[in-house]
């Protein structure tokens, strides 16, 4: 018998039994398929060497007037811009106390200073940043006082604890002499508040989120019951923040890295800006700062409370009017299909925005209405406010019940991979999945929370190859996601060894310099006619090409796996496993089924220098395959 060619339709597809599947994959993790072949994505290195503190669950790049490229980063805990590869801390400052205020008290043998600050708003894990303190007698000298901490425990309203440091980290214990309380000139500086990592839902159905409130009451939403995700857009240099449910914040590019943003409705010449919001959108070819979620006017001032369905815009050209007069262009919309703003972004010539069920399309018209706000869709709501992404085709985004395309209408996407991401996506979790565009290779990417791994974390990822139409699956975690662009190749963010970084994507081809594991793909199961007859394969002659970095002295390898099954009700046994180079012409093997399938997948038994700097694509490699009776 001839030789068979193992060709396959590109993507894989979960949407059909191994069995049925023929001539297709199954499975796969840390692959793409690219021109109709498979190959393994590339690899990932550390941007810059600092790291930053906390989740970082948002990134938003841009240019200044000069060219100076920054990138500004969202994390639960700060919000820092990030410039030369260097992270610099611009979270904004909720309060300052008066010289005095602030009081110490240690106990000889403890690290723990207890902090006294009548009223102080803090809660656990916030930041503040002590001066004016003298030493406390003994080895809780000014040095250690005097510099940022992150609050360890909140007693009550009027008291909390830090735990001392040196200047560089390391902890200090207080002695006998440490009977001080650090002097009448200290002042204590906070930042704001720090947001929740974890969703916590409550039960029953309300205006909130998913789950938040009693049934059918209204859940109000702040800062202190949404996940913190922090949305950001340029109006000219200056950059807008908004961290979810809270205040909305500026920060000046001329005042340099080391200023601070502060609150856009405080800063001279605001008017009505609003307090709160959900999130932030400057629209571009008109000009108007928009806010999904802001808190309404009563009264002649912002009410301070989040209406879920509101969007307030600016006058045009102006971030800091947001009075509607006969003489400007602010003015505000209430949406009526929903219960909550999820997301919204900008598109062509439009500005989209979701809500929990529906999709409208905002788009500037003149005066005197400023903005025709249509709905386009109901029932697609939005799964997260992270999870949709500007594609050149058109906009992508993730429902509850699968992923959508609007390009002018909103169609569903055919997906061979539905069922599995769907069953398996945290919907306690939801509003942490995120997806971005790696437009080098016409891909969307979708990361998410799985119900398998149950960490409660983004811990797995889709991607859909958007030219192609073919989808592909794996386990990977990222926070964050930004397309190349003003930056020269994708930007996402993670924890590596436990310190919270951004990466590079699409940079050679490890895993930050150490072997990317658990690299494969898998076919469905094959047979000879409709199965009736025994297959015996003797041989496999491999077509791969192994791309090599040529300042790594390795010996690639990958694995060519054959499993086998004699019905599709059986589990498949894995058969051999052969291991192939880059100088393999053949392998000889010996296996016997009604059906078998075949794996590729990276050589993690090797030796480690053989597992770095390469990368595989497969070809049309074929076996030798013959049938062999029918029992």
């Amino acid at each position: 018998m001839p030789l068979a060619k193992l060709e396959f339709q590109p993507g894989i597809n979960r949407e059909s039994t191994d069995y049925a599947a023929e001539g297709g994959w199954v499975d796969g993790n840390l692959v793409r398929f690219r021109k109709g072949r498979v190959e393994k994505i590339g690899g990932w290195e550390k941007y810059g060497t600092d790291s930053i503190e906390g989740t970082p669950r948002a990134i938003h790049p841009w240019l200044s007037l000069d060219g100076t490229r920054y990138n500004g980063i969202g994390t639960t805990w700060k919000y820092y811009v990030e410039q030369g590869q260097t992270y610099y801390d611009v979270t904004p400052i909720r309060a300052t106390t008066a010289a005095g205020d602030v009081t110490f008290a240690a106990t000889s043998g403890s690290s723990t200073i207890t902090v006294s600050d009548t009223a102080h708003g803090a809660v656990l894990n916030d930041f503040v940043t002590f001066s004016g303190a003298v030493s406390l007698g003994g080895l809780i000298t000014a040095d250690v006082l005097n510099q940022e901490y992150q609050i360890s425990a909140v007693v009550d309203v009027d008291t909390y604890e830090i735990q001392a440091k040196d200047t560089s980290g390391a902890t200090v214990t207080a002695n006998a002499s440490d009977t001080g309380n650090g002097g009448g000139s200290i002042v204590g500086e906070y930042q704001i508040n720090v947001g929740l990592d974890t969703y916590v839902s409550s039960s029953g159905w309300g205006v909130g989120t998913w789950g938040a409130g009693g049934f059918g009451s209204a859940s109000a939403i702040s800062a202190a019951n949404q996940l913190r995700l922090w949305t950001h857009d340029n109006y000219g240099e200056n950059l807008i923040i908004n961290p979810r449910g809270a205040g909305i914040y500026r920060w000046v590019e001329n005042s340099g890295v080391t200023v601070r943003a502060v609150e856009l409705s405080q800063v001279s010449g605001a008017n009505l800006v609003p307090t709160v919001g959900l999130q932030v959108i400057t629209s571009e070819t008109d000009r108007h700062l928009i806010v999904l979620g802001a808190d309404p006017i009563s009264g002649g001032a912002r009410t301070g409370s989040v209406d879920p369905m509101l969007v307030a815009f600016s006058d045009q050209e102006d971030e800091l009017q947001f009075e509607p007069l006969n003489t400007n262009s602010a003015g505000s919309v209430r949406l009526s299909s929903g219960s909550f703003i999820v997301g919204g972004i900008k598109s062509r010539q439009e500005v989209l925005i979701w809500t929990d069920t529906a999709l409208y399309s905002m788009q500037f018209i003149g005066p005197p209405l400023t903005f025709a706000v249509n709905l386009v869709n109901e029932g697609a709501g939005l799964i997260g406010p992270k999870a949709m992404a500007n594609a050149p085709t058109g906009v992508f985004f993730a429902s509850k019940n699968g992923f959508y395309f609007y390009n002018g209408a909103v169609q569903r996407v055919r997906c061979t991979v539905q069922e599995y991401v769907f069953n398996d996506l945290d919907l306690g979790q939801a509003f942490k999945c995120v997806m971005g565009v790696n437009a080098a290779y016409n891909e969307i990417w979708f990361f998410y929370p799985s119900l398998e791994d149950g960490t409660g974390e983004i811990s797995r990822y889709v991607t859909y190859n958007y030219l192609d139409q073919v989808w592909s699956i794996g386990k990977l975690t990222r926070y964050s996601w930004i397309d190349q662009g003003i930056n020269d190749k994708p930007l996402a963010g993670l924890s590596i060894n436990g310190a919270y970084c951004l990466v590079e994507h699409e940079s050679g081809y490890d895993a930050d310099s150490e072997p990317m594991t658990g690299v494969f793909i898998e076919s469905a199961d094959i047979d000879i006619g409709e199965g009736e007859q025994f297959s015996f394969i003797k041989k496999i002659i491999p077509d791969m090409a192994f791309t090599v970095d040529s300042t790594v002295s390795n010996t690639p390898a990958m694995n060519f796996v054959m499993k086998r099954r004699n019905y599709p009700g059986q589990s498949l046994v894995t058969d051999s496993t052969t291991q192939i180079t880059q100088t393999t012409s053949f392998k000889n093997l010996r296996t016997r089924a009604r059906q078998i399938a075949v794996r590729f997948e990276s050589d993690d038994d090797n030796a480690a220098i053989n597992q770095k700097g390469y990368k595989w694509r497969l070809g049309a490699t074929r076996l030798d395959i013959q049938p062999s009776g029918r029992r």
